[in-house]
């Protein structure tokens, strides 16, 4: 596709039920147990088929993408081992597992890498999900060009079809300006 042509655009013909198809949740590093139980609830309540836990690497580069969503990766950084990513990722399969203990949604977990829109988007295609599940990482007094460049949900919602359930996990006060003001 060249920078003219118009990419495909939302439309009911493109719709992904709920029922029967899995949701897309971006984890980060340090996850919220918020954003995990709201993603398993959802799944509850539509009849999602599983959830797919996702979280992405800026720090290393997508060599292959799997069908499963998956793919494999390499560090950016030549002088820093790749001995550092597999740590991290039983972390967080731990923590995830742990918050998940008794749920009876089925659930899998993906190490991704590169810019995380793109990469969810990859593993939402090959998974054939319905929707995202992201939470916010709102700080107070940003700047409005900083949010919306750095919001995750805001390029999701504006990159792909599919909707995105944003999960608040910080509030500003009312009388305070928010990081879009």
């Amino acid at each position: 596709m060249t920078r003219h042509e118009t990419p495909p655009q939302p439309a009911p013909s493109r719709m992904t039920e709920f029922h029967g198809h899995p949701l897309v949740v971006a984890v980060t590093e340090q996850p919220e147990a918020l954003v995990v139980l709201t993603a398993a609830s959802l799944a509850r309540a539509t009849g999602a088929e599983a959830l797919y836990f996702a979280f992405v690497d800026p720090a290393r580069y997508v060599d292959e993408e799997l069908p499963d969503g998956s793919v494999r990766h390499h560090s950016v950084d030549s002088d820093i081992g790749d001995e550092l990513w597999p740590e991290r990722e039983r972390r967080i399969v731990h923590w995830v597992s742990e918050v998940m203990r008794g749920s009876d949604i089925p659930w899998h977990f993906r190490y991704l890498a590169g810019r995380a829109d793109r990469a969810l988007t990859h593993l939402a295609r090959a998974v054939d999900a319905a929707a995202f599940v992201v939470g916010t990482q709102t700080r107070p007094h940003r700047r409005a060009r900083d949010f919306l460049a750095q919001s995750l949900s805001m390029q999701l919602a504006h990159r792909q079809h599919r909707p995105v359930l944003v999960v608040p996990l910080v509030v500003v006060d009312w009388h305070a300006p928010g990081p879009w003001e």
